[in-house]
């Protein structure tokens, strides 16, 4: 079968855009893979999970499936330049699909506050990238004052767009589990895709694809935890780049999303975060960014106090780990040396 989009794959879900096939931007993206652990009954026992590998979208993150909705209407609507602020994936995202469709990208950045990855894939992808002295929700701040006055579409979450085409995600589950999983656990930053994700599931189910709705579990990081807190962090840090943000654009609707399913919004620690990155990694092959594992820690965490046997779990690993490799190198990585001699291999080897 032809690899396609998910605006054309999902083209029944999108019949309010008016979208031609021809009009259509697409790097075609989704259609990512689902996988079912084998190695975590260690710490997860008689729970059945599996991990949605968003960081196999071309430009490795969940950020394409909203950017092709996103930028495909702004081509249609006619703007020649689009614009978002970014703590990394996103901006990676908007440039990939803007040079896609010929258009002009604009990408604030908080100064030093993005993962060396994702700032190349915005350069080699041809956008205009000014760093600004602030974070992430000053950056965004900034972007909603200056798009109406310079004609520029903002590509981040706001945009309704975004989260149309981010719905998918939770098609592609139900499509290949055959129904909703009991819990879905995953990362919230600007809150956008867990808002998405539920928007899926509840078109799945006003069709009766599905015949419930997944308990919608958020997980946030502990230095950037502004919902659990129900306070705006104004200098949020964490190790997570991807969800280091003090004021969600999305927070109301990933309340609701939570409330709704019966599931929650909490926070882990950057260290469970990255404990959870190297389990998932040495234990079922998967290298995803910090982000992503605040996941599977979530999950973990909540396991310790909640009876999840027999239980269907998701987790959705939102952006690859080669997104974000220094925070894996900058620990204590000590390579063992040796001469180039064969003796001192076995011995190596045999240690």
């Amino acid at each position: 079968m032809e690899p396609i989009g998910i605006l054309k794959k999902y083209q029944n879900h999108f019949k309010e855009l008016k979208i031609e096939e021809n009009q259509i931007i697409s790097l075609q993206e989704g259609n990512t893979p689902l996988i079912e652990a084998k190695h975590l009954d260690g710490v997860l026992k008689d729970v059945s999970v599996y991990f949605k590998v968003e960081g196999m979208n071309p430009t490795g993150s969940f950020k394409d499936r909203g950017m092709t909705a996103a930028v495909t209407m702004a081509v249609k609507e006619g703007s020649k330049a689009i614009i978002c602020a970014s703590t990394g994936n996103t901006s990676a995202s908007a440039a990939a699909y803007a040079a896609r469709a010929g258009l002009k990208c604009i990408v604030l950045i908080p100064e030093g506050k993005i993962a060396m990855g994702k700032l190349a894939q915005a350069i080699i992808y041809g956008a205009k990238v000014i760093q600004i002295k602030g974070n992430f929700d000053d950056a965004l701040n900034m972007v909603r004052e200056c798009a109406e006055p310079l004609k520029l579409t903002i590509v981040n979450s706001i945009n309704p767009y975004r989260l149309q085409g981010q719905k998918t995600g939770a098609f592609e589950i139900v499509d290949v589990l055959g129904k909703a999983p009991d819990y879905q656990f995953m990362p919230v930053g600007n809150a956008g895709n867990i808002s998405a994700y539920y928007m899926g599931y509840e078109e799945y189910f006003n069709e009766k694809k599905i015949e419930a709705l997944p308990k919608m579990m958020g997980v946030q990081a502990a230095g950037a935890a502004p919902i659990v807190e129900n306070r705006i962090i104004e200098e949020p840090e964490t190790v997570a780049t991807a969800i280091r943000i003090g004021n969600p654009a999305s927070w109301k609707k990933a309340v609701h999303a939570a409330n709704v399913t019966g599931g929650s919004i909490f926070k882990v620690t950057d260290e469970e975060i990255l404990k959870a990155q190297k389990l998932l990694a040495s234990s079922e092959g998967i290298f995803a960014e910090p982000a992503s594992a605040a996941s599977l820690a979530g999950l973990i965490n909540y396991s310790k106090e909640h009876d999840l046997k027999g239980k269907k779990v998701v987790c959705i690993l939102t952006g690859n780990g080669l997104k974000d490799p220094d925070i894996v190198l900058n620990q204590n990585l000590s390579l063992q040396k040796i001469p180039v001699d064969i003796k001192a291999l076995e011995k190596a080897i045999a240690e």
